[in-house]
């Protein structure tokens, strides 16, 4: 059992709110999920010359501004923005030529997602310590997808908790059990596809992201999702511009939609979305199983 959820702002001048609003539906998530918590949230983008990274870092000394000095005698204009044990990377540099390189000389160093609009922040603990601890009251943005994690398949640590990425600026929350994550772990290694986790949600991730890599648009990705998957799930997914949501041919995992002029706010339960402004006016459904929903900015 875990919690997700997601908010996409479209009223322009509420976006400052973001964090603001999406900590209280967070943190309701709590008893679906007490081990870890994420966000991913989308931001403007950088400049078509700038690639941004999400970094995270065990070890509460190393040194970031050593690493951003460093990389200034490497890459083209980079800064680090540090919070806590995560940081983001923004440079004038192609992502995988960084990210090469950081593997190379930092492997304490994690990345965790390659872009120019989404961030990603995730840690082990309760929810509303995670948001204390990197600040989710003050994001502002577009739209993001959160998680609360209560692991049944594999330990409890940053690298499973959620969300998960793939390619540039796309990522996906789960929740349910996939019960033949390692049958589609090895059909993507044969396919040269490389794995950070031992977590049932990275098989689907890489698996879906693999599919776009293909050619499949996402709906396409999603209906052959149902034919290989075995086990039950809700995905939420977030991409540059755009927020989707799936559930499985059975539905058994919940899942409530809330939309309004202002906003479309998505949880495993209506208590997350019960303080938001303008709740009392807003459409909310139970979306259909096997049925794609998706929501552009």
């Amino acid at each position: 059992m875990c919690g997700i959820v997601g908010l996409l702002i479209k009223t322009p001048a509420l976006r400052r709110r973001l964090g603001e609003w999406a900590v209280p539906m967070l943190v309701g998530m709590t008893e679906r999920g007490p081990d870890s918590a994420g966000l991913a949230v989308f931001r403007q983008p950088a400049s078509q010359s700038m690639c941004k990274l999400s970094l995270y870092c065990a070890d509460d000394r190393f040194d970031w501004r050593l690493l951003e000095n460093t990389l200034a005698t490497r890459f083209n204009k980079p800064e680090v923005e540090r919070h806590a044990s995560h940081a983001v990377l923004t440079a004038a540099v192609e992502p995988h030529e960084v990210r090469a390189w950081l593997t190379s000389q930092y492997p304490q160093i994690h990345v965790l997602c390659a872009g120019r609009a989404m961030d990603v922040y995730k840690d082990i603990g309760l929810p509303a310590e995670i948001a204390r601890r990197y600040a989710f009251e003050t994001l502002s943005g577009t739209h993001l997808i959160g998680h609360t994690r209560m692991a049944t398949e594999s330990a409890v640590t940053p690298e499973n908790a959620h969300p998960y990425t793939a390619g540039e600026d796309w990522c996906l929350v789960h929740n349910g059990s996939l019960a033949n994550p390692y049958s589609i772990k090895r059909l993507l290694q044969r396919r040269g596809v490389a794995f950070e986790s031992d977590c049932d949600t990275e098989a689907a991730c890489r698996y879906i992201a693999w599919r776009l890599e293909e050619g499949d648009n996402l709906e396409t990705a999603l209906h052959q999702a149902f034919e290989d998957f075995d086990g039950f799930f809700t995905f939420l997914m977030g991409t540059v511009d755009q927020l989707a949501l799936v559930r499985d041919p059975i539905a058994c995992k919940p899942a409530i939609v809330a939309e309004t002029d202002d906003y479309v706010a998505i949880a495993s339960e209506f208590r997350s979305l019960a303080h938001l402004q303008g709740i009392q006016h807003a459409q909310v459904f139970e979306p259909k199983p096997a049925e794609i929903y998706s929501w552009s900015i």
